[in-house]
């Protein structure tokens, strides 16, 4: 008897759902000290190693968060066999590189936005991710927020009618350190890919790829641009959208449909209360999340794990593919070039 209970013990701790997951974080800068954060609110997964290309930045970081190993090199990180999952969060020009370094390790990746600088990249990311049979997917958090999805089983469902227009906006303006990653160049900074990817993905996720788009924009005296105004048309919609890093605005999302509209209060992108409007009501929703918002990805990823997928329903290969390809679209039109 006491041989079955053990037995069954076993069972259940191996179950797919009640499996612990163990991240690596490669990159340590802002943004995954905020994945970290949210990480250990995470049941059944833990933050096991870190790395960084100083040996005391990693030291530092991991002894914060709690992890049991740090590394001052990727690749060390990479080589480790504890670790179940990577998170990416190097600056943009290095996605490609250090995604298709992990997954050659057999190592599931979850790679910050942008996934990478264009689709030939992007594309070359996915299709390491198909040979090797190993996880992949870009860490766009906002598809997963509970506010969004919303959002969008509110539009599949067509209860306001058609969705007729959005308006959405990203703005901030950050002091002008030029040797910051998000307006360094080289490094992949500026408007667009960092924070223009939100209001497209907004209009990718609610309204599918434009017939066709305009953009213009504006540019620092290094290169990077500064700020750009896009509209994309589709045969009864319009999406006007928007990114600035010199001017603070409301970064809302509005959603105009033929009998009502929505809007996703400021910080669009991030957990938020949406307000909905119709026959001259007005509810609003508060969704309650108790996290940075990070949560929902890294739950979502840890049962791809679970589950031996290679590919998130939620955030698709082909759905990557799609945003850098517009994404290129727009650079191409206001004359943006990373080469």
């Amino acid at each position: 008897m006491l041989f079955l209970f053990k037995v069954l013990a076993t069972i259940n701790l191996l179950k797919p759902h009640s499996r612990n997951i163990r991240w690596g974080i490669i990159g340590l800068g802002r943004i995954a000290h905020e994945f970290a954060q949210d990480l250990q609110k995470v049941p059944n997964c833990s933050l096991y190693a870190v790395a960084s290309r100083s040996q005391e930045k990693a030291d530092d970081f991991g002894a914060l968060y709690g992890a049991q190993q740090a590394y001052g090199s990727y690749e060390l990180l990479m080589q480790d066999d504890a670790i179940d999952a990577i998170y990416i969060a190097t600056p943009h020009v290095f996605h490609k590189e250090h995604t298709i370094q992990c997954l050659n390790h057999k190592k599931p990746v979850l790679c910050e936005k942008p996934f990478a600088m264009n689709v030939e990249e992007v594309s070359e990311m996915i299709a390491c991710a198909q040979q090797n049979e190993v996880l992949l997917m870009e860490a766009l958090w906002t598809a997963f927020l509970p506010h969004f999805q919303h959002v969008l089983r509110f539009i599949k469902s067509r209860e306001l009618g058609d969705l007729r227009q959005l308006s959405a906006g990203f703005s901030f303006a950050p002091q002008l350190d030029f040797e910051d990653r998000v307006l360094k160049k080289e490094l992949g900074g500026g408007a667009v890919l960092d924070i223009g990817i939100y209001p497209v993905y907004a209009a990718l996720a609610s309204l599918g790829l434009p017939d066709s788009l305009e953009a213009k924009a504006n540019f620092f005296h290094n290169g990077a641009d500064s700020d750009c105004m896009m509209v994309f048309h589709y045969p009864k919609a319009t999406a006007n959208l928007s990114c600035s890093l010199i001017h603070h605005e409301k970064t809302e999302a509005k959603f105009l449909f033929e009998k009502g509209q929505i809007l996703i209060h400021s910080m669009f992108h991030k957990p938020n209360r949406i307000t909905i409007r119709s026959n001259g009501k007005e509810e609003t929703l508060d969704f309650g999340v108790a996290t940075l918002g990070y949560s929902f990805e890294i739950d979502h990823f840890n049962q791809l794990i679970r589950e031996g997928l290679l590919e998130s329903d939620v955030m698709t290969h082909q759905f990557s593919l799609n945003l850098i390809r517009v994404l290129d679209a727009i650079r191409k039109e206001i004359g943006l070039s990373y080469e």
